[in-house]
């Protein structure tokens, strides 16, 4: 009896092998959120280390929630939400070199960038700061450039991935390869090539530049939708889908070689459409199916049957979607491998789940985190569609987990959608909203073709200097707010100002108050939120503390 015939087949080690996933406690979900009900097949969901973003349910139009990832607990109901979009909002991604730039793209045929400030939406946001259009019919799927900076793929209902330049807000390609609706795209580890799934149950993989197929075959038999994701820098792509007989299955395939599986395995009979998730620093890959509450992660190997079950994150709330985290942003202290953030279907719940790998020590577990993808491009879009290709730029997961960005709008020429649409109006609201200090100075009587030249003071040069600012056909908010709260005394006061001006002036500044006045109110209610949160985050440090003392007090003794 040969060598290979005498096998046993034990238990695989792993340092994976004992992985398990911890959901949130109540207090740290996002609760009393409107998740969307569209049956597109969308995670509706995207996190980085600064926001968590959902798409939400709208009477009219598309409209998304951003929340700043601390805000945890029960949202207002009446909460800020980027509501630009005319159609429902189908898919939404973070640029992965800028934690305050979100893509989305909805039923309205457009793609739209926004930008997102440090500290959350304080009111509705609906100036975006690119708008791309192109597609003919609604556009389903966004996709950042895992390198080059400022480029975005986007496919729609038409058949094709427009490939953008963002920083000029112009499209650089258009790959009109596909003969049905495309079901999803996945970069590999330097965006060289480009794989996506189609309804005509085609797997093909494409170079994005030119849009030439490299390999094209036949994926799953299912009619149901199939996704696709690249395993990393082995050469492989896998992907999920339904047999002929609707079971779920997944699939291993060689990148230049779509013929046949390298293996294909059946996951079970569910109906729910199954999402890959891979991770390149662990080589695990996670399989999290919509519509049920489990979460399968597998080990990736170089050899057959290249993919090794490990376990499975069981629950019985269903999901609608699913974000994760970038690994830049995860708990190293806790042997935190990977986070989702789990759309609950039967309630308004945004639930983080963390993967979590049992280690005794709280040191930094070199194992495990590997250099990590930074949030910094290897490559310029110039660079990159000129042919060129580069690595992700690593950071240590010891140092630089803390690195995130966050850059300026600019205008320029090649890109005017950047300018803000109401800017002008915008400084009139942040003018009312500032405290006025009253001036109980005499007011002075103007004349019909005179400056004043009453009660002039030694400093003639600054009495002509506001004279010339100020004159009879135009009436400032200084002197508007000094005419309704002056004194209106004796003989000895000068004519007040407000009686030489007519009655529709004084309505119309009664009106521009009380908007200021709405608006201060508004900035009280938030001012008070934000005090509620960091009251509460000001617990959760104190009681880290105590549970902190008392194990150095037990560790002492």
């Amino acid at each position: 009896m040969t060598n290979s015939q005498v096998w046993f087949r034990g238990v695989r080690s792993s340092k994976f092998r004992h992985v398990y996933g911890v959901p949130f406690k109540r207090e740290r979900c996002y609760d009393n959120i409107k998740i969307t009900r569209n049956a597109h097949d969308s995670n509706f969901c995207a996190v980085n280390p600064k926001f968590v973003a959902v798409v939400t349910e709208v009477a009219g139009g598309g409209a998304f929630l951003v929340l700043p990832l601390d805000h945890t607990g029960r949202l207002d109901f009446n909460a800020s939400r980027v509501t630009g979009h005319k159609g429902p909002v189908l898919d939404i991604k973070w640029n992965p070199f800028n934690d305050n730039i979100i893509a989305s793209c909805s039923d309205d045929c457009t793609v739209k960038l926004w930008h997102i400030p440090d500290g959350g939406l304080s009111m509705h946001l609906t100036e975006w700061l690119v708008e791309l259009h192109g597609h003919k019919r609604r556009a389903a799927h966004v996709e950042w450039h895992p390198t080059a900076e400022n480029v975005l793929f986007s496919a729609g209902f038409d058949y094709l991935i427009f490939v953008w330049d963002v920083g000029k807000g112009e499209a650089t390609k258009v790959i009109d390869c596909h003969t049905d609706v495309i079901y999803c795209m996945s970069f590999n580890r330097d965006g060289s090539l480009l794989a996506t799934t189609s309804k005509d149950k085609k797997l093909r993989v494409i170079e994005p530049r030119s849009g030439i197929v490299v390999s094209e075959g036949t994926c799953h038999q299912g009619t149901k939708a199939s996704k696709c994701t690249f395993l990393g820098n082995q050469g492989k792509v896998l992907t999920t889908g339904f047999s002929r007989y609707s079971d779920r299955q997944y699939a291993v395939w060689d990148q230049h070689d779509l013929g046949a599986p390298l293996t294909c395995e059946t996951i079970d009979s569910s109906s729910g459409v199954v999402f890959p998730y891979y991770d390149c620093d662990t080589n695990m890959v996670y399989l999290a199916g919509k519509g049920d509450g489990n979460i399968r992660y597998y080990e990736v190997v170089d050899e057959a049957p290249y993919v090794h079950f490990l376990n499975q994150f069981l629950s019985g709330n269903p999901q609608r979607g699913l974000g994760f985290m970038p690994k830049r942003g995860l708990n190293t202290a806790a042997c935190e491998v990977f986070r989702f953030y789990k759309l609950h279907t039967s309630r308004g719940l945004c639930e983080p789940i963390s993967m979590i790998v049992p280690r005794k020590s709280d040191c930094f577990q070199e194992d495990l985190y590997p250099d990590t993808a930074a949030p910094l491009p290897s490559l310029s879009a110039r660079d990159w569609l000129s042919g060129m290709n580069a690595p992700p730029v690593l950071i240590s997961m010891k140092t630089g987990v803390t690195i995130t960005t966050h850059k300026p709008r600019t205008a320029s020429k090649d890109a005017p959608a950047m300018q803000p649409q109401d800017a002008n109006n915008r400084k009139k609201f942040a003018f009312l909203s500032r405290e006025t200090t009253p001036d109980y100075r005499p007011l002075v009587t103007w004349h019909e073709d005179n400056y004043a030249d009453n009660h002039v003071d030694n400093n003639i040069a600054q009495i002509n200097e506001k004279n010339q600012k100020t004159n009879l056909n135009q009436t400032t908010k200084f002197h508007q707010l000094q005419k309704m709260f002056g004194k209106q005394g004796g003989d000895e006061q000068p004519v007040p100002l407000y009686k030489q001006i007519n009655q529709g002036d004084v309505f119309s500044t009664e009106n521009e108050l009380r908007l200021a006045f709405n608006r201060q109110g508004d900035e009280l209610r938030i001012a008070k939120k934000q005090l509620q949160n960091s009251q509460q985050r000001v617990r959760e440090l104190e009681q880290q503390v105590a549970a902190l003392q008392s194990r150095l007090q037990r560790e002492n003794s």
